[in-house]
């Protein structure tokens, strides 16, 4: 239960961090952040394996850089399922850059957790 609160907590902060890198990717509270980690969650582990599964041939073709667009999809998709929330990216290439963005950001935070734990 911990390690599932740590996680969602770095998450949330990792996301107001690349609200703060990323124009068009926006946070306005921390409440909103925690919301938004949720909810991305939920679209990760139900829609998403569902485009991998239906993108692979492009993603092989791709070497796996389709893989970055999935991702930018699915956290898009993550800020249209909650609207009003205060968590809004404002089209496709703030969501893409805010995925990059939020993987480095995420990791950062996700490994300094590992070793405070």
């Amino acid at each position: 239960m911990r390690h599932f609160l740590l996680t969602w907590l770095g998450t949330a902060v990792a996301l107001f961090i690349t609200a703060n890198i990323v124009p068009g990717f926006i946070i306005k509270s921390f409440v909103a952040a925690l919301v938004a980690a949720i909810v991305i969650g939920l679209v990760n582990a139900f829609i998403r394996p569902i485009l991998r599964i239906l993108t692979f041939p492009i993603t092989l073709l791709t070497f796996g850089l389709f893989t970055l667009v999935i991702n930018a999809l699915t956290l898009w998709l993550a800020s249209a399922l909650t609207p009003g929330s205060g968590f809004e990216i404002k089209g496709f290439l703030p969501a893409f850059f805010g995925s990059i963005v939020l993987a480095i950001v995420s990791s950062i935070i996700n490994y300094l957790l590992r070793v405070v734990e």
